[in-house]
């Protein structure tokens, strides 16, 4: 039997984390060849260049194609623009089968759109969410609609995509590539962390990631950033926490984000250290040892119940996800940071966050992801065009979204 080309997409660190345990499964099928397309912020040395991160990973697949689309003062209109002319080029080069694509950003949007306007079949992981504070919410729904094959990484998610017109049968729930990665990953002990980051983390510290929120009428990234690195400066001189920051997204902002964090670490030596990107092994040991996980990324929301951490989670960008009981959430204002901080780092709410259970244990995400695949791609009629589903949300889904956690 002849191998069906999967072409992969990842463009920036956190995505590729996630597709890290999906990539070494599709290594091993016997009837699946990834073909790893890298762009974005991987590229750019703006962003950390962590294809770097790619290229020494003995787990990855070779690198197919980079296809860079970051150019210094676009907008993110532009940057859709570039991205859909060059994925476009590159599936009229070698014509995917398939193509797998993670999540909500802009870029994964581009090359969502060029693959269905090329007529290739499109699987989509992480689709059902919703995160009223950013634009990769309306990005993420419309590659739902693009897409042919979802893998919801809970009940909630997986519902709300049968709601959104998708068949049942199309909808795998398979859980989290994040919580995989938890469970499945060697972390680095304390002091391997602590010598690889140059900074003594033997007693609390905070992991730290912020990125602009980009709805419509969001307030000025580098006002809220201020605001925040005041909120852990506070909070660190009462507390006796250390800080590890890691850079903000390519988002419109990002850089400006990234360099208030970066200049801020540099005037607190031996209490902070700022790093474009920890990459995955790091950042999850990190996250494992950290009194609290603080910002705005989804890996505060997302990934802290499956190891217990206290988590704050700032402004409006994460609105709308399951949030556990160890994620308390407030708004960007500096006093508002430090209350949240204050009540997260003391001993009766690090009890409650040890207590929750994450709604995104799947079991073997990656390997289901890719039975799934295998399955679907000789399938007869995989990729045809698609109606719209009216009928009713498998009852189990409903029961089991009803037991999860309350939202943002």
């Amino acid at each position: 039997m002849d191998k069906k080309q999967l072409a992969v997409i990842t463009s920036t660190r956190a995505e590729y984390g996630l597709l890290r345990p999906v990539l070494q499964k599709l290594a091993g099928s016997s009837c699946l060849e990834p073909a790893l397309l890298v762009t974005g912020a991987h590229l750019s040395p703006r962003y950390g260049e962590t294809v770097r991160e790619i290229e020494t990973d003995p787990l990855a697949p070779p690198i197919a194609e980079r296809l860079p689309i970051l150019a210094e003062g676009e907008t993110t209109a532009q940057t859709v623009a570039r991205a859909l002319a060059a994925f476009t080029a590159c599936f009229a080069r070698r014509r995917p089968d398939a193509v797998l694509v993670l999540g909500d950003r802009y870029e994964i949007f581009a090359a969502a759109a060029a693959a269905a306007l090329a007529g290739l079949p499109i699987a989509h992981i992480s689709g059902g969410d919703v995160t009223a504070g950013a634009a990769d919410d309306w990005y993420r729904h419309c590659i739902t609609k693009m897409a042919c094959l979802h893998f919801p990484s809970c009940a909630a998610y997986a519902q709300r995509l049968v709601r959104m017109g998708e068949a049942p049968q199309t909808v795998h729930l398979v859980g989290g590539l994040g919580d995989e990665n938890i469970r499945s990953m060697p972390k680095l002990s304390r002091k391997k962390l602590a010598a690889s980051v140059g900074l003594d983390l033997s007693g609390r510290y905070g992991l730290v990631t912020y990125h602009p929120e980009t709805a419509p009428g969001a307030p000025d990234p580098e006002a809220q950033m201020r605001q925040f690195l005041a909120a852990l400066e506070t909070a660190g001189r009462a507390h006796g926490v250390k800080w590890l920051l890691t850079g903000a997204n390519a988002d419109a902002g990002g850089e400006a984000i990234n360099a208030l964090a970066r200049h801020w670490a540099a005037a607190h030596p031996g209490q902070a250290a700022f790093f474009a990107s920890l990459g995955v092994q790091r950042y999850l040991s990190a996250m494992q040892y950290a009194a609290v996980v603080a910002g705005n990324s989804s890996s505060g929301v997302v990934e802290t119940p499956s190891f217990g951490v206290p988590a704050v989670n700032v402004g409006r960008r994460q609105a709308g996800r399951i949030r556990c009981q160890n994620v308390l959430c407030c708004g960007a204002a500096q006093a508002e940071v430090e209350a949240a901080l204050d009540t997260a780092l003391s001993p009766d709410f690090l009890q409650r966050a040890r207590a929750v259970k994450s709604p995104y244990n799947g079991g073997d995400t990656s390997g289901r992801i890719v039975s799934a695949l295998e399955q679907a791609l000789f399938a007869p009629g995989f990729g045809a065009p698609k109606g719209f589903y009216d009928g009713p949300v498998p009852p189990e889904w409903q029961q089991a979204a009803g037991q999860q956690a309350e939202t943002v």
